[in-house]
C-alpha cells in the first residue's frame, strides 16, 4: 500500500528554524520527484520548493526561496524541508507531494500526497 507521511511539524517562535521530513512506503521515492507545498488558511494550496530524481530544484513561492531549502536521502526514502527565519505569515499545513521523476508546476499533476503537518509560528 502507498504512504507518504509527513512530520516534524510544531509551534516555532518568530526567526526560528523547523525541519520536515516526508516519508514514502511502497514506492521508491528515487524514480519520483518531491514538492513540497503549503496551505494557509483562506488561500489555495501554494509550492514551495520541488527536488527532482537528480536532484535538480524547482523554486516555487518568491517569498520562501531564500528561507527554505529541500533535499532528498533515497536511502531513506525520504525528502525534506528545511526551513530558517521562520515567519507568522508561513502558518499552514504544509504537504509532500510526489509526480513521476521530474518536477511539475501544476498542483493537480502530483500524483502521491501525504496527510499534511501543520506548522505555527507565534510568539
Amino acid at each position: 500500500q502507498l504512504q507518504f507521511v509527513e512530520s516534524g511539524g510544531g509551534l516555532v517562535q518568530p526567526g526560528g528554524s523547523l525541519r520536515l521530513s516526508c516519508a514514502a512506503t511502497g514506492f521508491p521515492l528515487d524514480t519520483y520527484a518531491i514538492g513540497w507545498f503549503r496551505q494557509v488558511p483562506g488561500n489555495n494550496r501554494e509550492g514551495l520548493l520541488c527536488i527532482s530524481t537528480n536532484g535538480g530544484v524547482l523554486n516555487g513561492k518568491s517569498s520562501v526561496k531564500d528561507r527554505f531549502s529541500i533535499s532528498r536521502d533515497n536511502a531513506k526514502n525520504t525528502v525534506y524541508l528545511q526551513m530558517n527565519s521562520l515567519k507568522p505569515e508561513d502558518t499552514g499545513v504544509y504537504f509532500c507531494a510526489a509526480v513521476r521523476q521530474y518536477c511539475s508546476g501544476y498542483v493537480m499533476e502530483y500524483n502521491y500526497w501525504g496527510q499534511g503537518t501543520q506548522v505555527t509560528v507565534s510568539s
